[in-house]
C-alpha cells in the first residue's frame, strides 16, 4: 500500500468519527472555556499531548491556560475549568484529576471516546468522539494503532474548537502570532 492510500485511510477515518461529534456538547464546552477564570488541559499519554497543544493553542487566543502537571501550573479553583482528554474514560490518574478539581469547586469536562465512563460519570460536561478504543472496542474497529484515531480525533476536534473561539473572540492569526513563543 502506498504512502497516499494509507494517508488516505486515515483521513478518511478521522473526518468520519469528527461528523458525528455533537455540535451543542462542543458549544457548551465553549461556554464554559468563555465563562471560566482559567482552563486547565490534562489527559495521559498520547491523549494528554492533544491536551498539551490545546493549551498551548487557547494561551495563543489569550486565555489563561495551564496544562496540569507542569512545574509552573497554578492550583486550581472555583471558577476554573479543567478539560480532560481520555479515549477510554477509564484512565485513574486522569480521574484523580478531574475529582480534585472538582472538589477545589473548577468545573470539570472530558472529551472522551466513552461517555458512559467513570472520567465522564465524575464530570459536569461530557464531549463524546465517536472513535473507538481499540482495547476497550473491539467491536468497533479502526485500521489504525490502538487509540490513535480517537487522539487524533481530539486534536483535530480542539483545533476545531480553536477556530470557533476566534470567532467568538473576534482573534486573528495575527493576534495569535504574537503570543507564539520568541524564542525560536
Amino acid at each position: 500500500m502506498k504512502a497516499s492510500d494509507c494517508s488516505q485511510l486515515v483521513a478518511d477515518e478521522i473526518a468520519a468519527v469528527l461528523a458525528e461529534t455533537d455540535d451543542q456538547q462542543v458549544e457548551t464546552l465553549l461556554d464554559m472555556i468563555q465563562d471560566a477564570n482559567r482552563v486547565f488541559a490534562s489527559g495521559a499519554g498520547r491523549s494528554g499531548f492533544m491536551m498539551s497543544a490545546f493549551a498551548m493553542r487557547l494561551m495563543h487566543l489569550g486565555l489563561s491556560a495551564s496544562v496540569v502537571g507542569e512545574a509552573t501550573t497554578p492550583g486550581v479553583e472555583n471558577g476554573d475549568v479543567l478539560i480532560a482528554g481520555s479515549g477510554s474514560g477509564r484512565t485513574k490518574m486522569t480521574l484523580a484529576i478531574v475529582e480534585a478539581a472538582g472538589s477545589r469547586g473548577a468545573r470539570t469536562a472530558v472529551i472522551t471516546g466513552h461517555p458512559d465512563s467513570p472520567i465522564a460519570a465524575a464530570c459536569d460536561h461530557v464531549v463524546h468522539i465517536h472513535a473507538p478504543v481499540v482495547w476497550v472496542d473491539a467491536d468497533r474497529p479502526s485500521v489504525q494503532p490502538p487509540g490513535t484515531l480517537f487522539e487524533q480525533c481530539l486534536l483535530a476536534q480542539c483545533d476545531a474548537m480553536i477556530l470557533m473561539l476566534m470567532k467568538r473572540l473576534g482573534t486573528t492569526e495575527g493576534h495569535m502570532q504574537r503570543r507564539h513563543t520568541k524564542f525560536e
